[in-house]
């Protein structure tokens, strides 16, 4: 037999919580603010085709793009199509370009409430 003391759980080593980071979130929500993530490509989980018939607009490192085939705001990116360039399937082949990425709704106007992170 051993004189061994039970020792009480709170003695015990200190577990460590893991710090969670906060998730981003768009600054505006709702009904008149884009999603978070969309594509144009209809075979794409991201496509919606209500939101696209809407307009967006995209702002990509302060220059407004008309070129975008998908985006994220949270993320921080946006494809672009690289050219004339297809693959071998017919589709163009995209770059993935990083920076801060703001969306509107081009049918609300100028005033118009921009999604950003």
């Amino acid at each position: 037999m051993t004189d061994e003391t039970p020792v009480a759980a709170s003695e015990s080593a200190p577990e460590t919580v893991p710090a969670v980071a906060p998730a981003v979130a768009p600054a505006v929500s709702g009904p008149d603010v884009p999603p978070d993530h969309l594509a144009i490509n209809p075979r794409s989980p991201h496509f919606d085709a209500d939101k696209l018939r809407r307009g967006i607009g995209i702002r990509f490192k302060g220059a407004v793009r008309t070129n975008v085939e998908e985006y994220c705001i949270s993320e921080g990116w946006v494809r672009v199509q690289a050219g004339k360039t297809m693959d071998r399937k017919g589709n163009p082949l995209t770059l993935k370009l990083n920076g801060s990425v703001e969306a509107w709704y081009e049918d609300l106007g100028e005033g118009a409430p921009v999604a950003k992170a």
